[in-house]
């Protein structure tokens, strides 16, 4: 299983909104060498350069392969979408203008426009002498709900690939690879909690915990598939090939209806705050507790996944905080690199420690630097709908 590793992200990053949209007409062309050329295949993600001038920034975006294709410009921790265009059919090219300031990024082409993509790095030096973006507040807004809003779309792509890829393990018994999918996959889902939350009658048939059933309520989703998995020692009975392949098919079916209402949403800046905010929640009610993985003891990807999603919001949010805030943002910066801090002391590998290994004084550690961030993270929704 892939866990990207999140990093802060320091610097403000604005993204022109005619790039954002995909098609451009009289953009101004990148500074330097120019265009950088992006050839999108069933294979390959070929750029021309992997080393720019920042600044503005342009990608020219040719589809050279038979499936629809899309292009992402990520920030190094492999989740901040700085920029993205989309529906780019084979045989055509787009234009994305962007801008990014100097330091290393990710690219993805997505060919199918489906799951994580191919992968690339490319590192941007200093914009060249003179060149200057400024934007109203109204535009700053707008431009950190569009990158949100890119975002959760690439996460419920991701999401709904993971989930395929799970269910076919389930149901065919290979109890291994769906023990080592569960947890990341998961993952997605847990980054856009309120987004998934939001939809009344899909998040309990999701993602319901045994606990939380009410009375007649059926139980699907990834709890229950979690239980069969690592099954109590005594006083359980393992469910059969055809009642995981039942549960896997209904899995599969929710999460194809959870990504094509998320394409309908509209996201507006109080939403990503107060969404941060929820996240920061969710860690607190049922990751720092273990109640959340009650049966795999995978909560620290949980947590993970949810700092990352809170995170994702606040970044976007960022510019619009240099404005009303300064000492707010310096805050929540610090805060979620030392939360961040903590929980890189139990990675394992590409994953992370099973949450029953950590001792009492390990998880009361953690439940402080959540609350420490939670209380400066309830002043951002006030800050940024000014």
């Amino acid at each position: 299983m892939k866990l990207a590793t999140p990093l802060p992200i320091t610097a403000a990053l604005a993204v022109v909104a005619l790039g954002l949209t995909g098609c451009t007409t009289n953009t101004p062309e990148a500074a330097g060498d120019g265009t950088i050329q992006v050839t999108s295949t069933a294979e390959a993600c070929t750029l021309s350069t992997t080393n720019a001038p920042g600044g503005t920034v342009k990608f020219s975006v040719k589809n050279d392969g038979s499936q629809v294709t899309e292009f992402y410009l990520l920030a190094s921790d492999g989740l901040r979408i700085i920029g993205e265009v989309e529906n780019i059919g084979p045989g055509l090219s787009r234009d994305l203008v962007v801008v990014a300031p100097e330091g290393n990024y990710i690219t993805a082409c997505k060919p199918g426009m489906a799951g994580e993509g191919i992968r690339g790095d490319l590192a941007l030096g200093a914009a060249p002498a003179g060149q200057h973006v400024s934007t109203d507040r109204a535009e700053k807004q707008k431009q950190a709900v569009t990158l949100y809003a890119a975002y959760v779309k690439d996460q419920t792509e991701q999401l709904l690939a993971g989930t395929k890829d799970f269910a076919e393990a389930f149901a065919a018994g290979d109890t291994a690879a769906a023990k080592e999918l569960y947890p990341a996959v998961r993952m997605h889902w847990e980054r856009i909690e309120p987004v998934a939350e939001s939809f009344g009658d899909l998040d309990p048939i999701l993602d319901a915990r045994e606990a939380d059933l009410e009375k007649g309520q059926k139980w699907t989703g990834w709890h229950r598939a979690e239980k069969d998995l690592w099954p109590p020692t005594t006083g359980y009975k393992a469910m059969d090939d055809a009642g995981r392949e039942t549960l896997a098919k209904k899995m599969v079916a929710d999460t194809e209806e959870l990504f094509s209402r998320t394409l309908e949403l509209t996201f507006t800046p109080d939403k990503l705050a107060n969404g941060a905010k929820e996240l920061l929640d969710e860690v607190a009610t049922g990751k720092v507790t273990g109640e959340e993985e009650i049966w795999s003891h995978t909560d620290l990807w949980d947590f993970q996944a949810n700092v990352d999603g809170a995170r994702i919001a606040y970044e976007d949010l960022k510019p619009l905080l240099a404005d009303t805030d300064q000492e707010l943002d310096a805050t929540l910066q610090a805060n979620f690199e030392a939360l961040q801090k903590l929980l890189d002391q139990y990675k394992m590998g590409e994953g992370f420690m099973f949450y029953d290994e950590l001792d009492t004084a390990q998880v009361q550690e953690l439940g402080a630097a959540v609350d420490a961030l939670a209380e400066p993270l309830s002043k951002l929704t006030a800050a940024v709908v000014k």
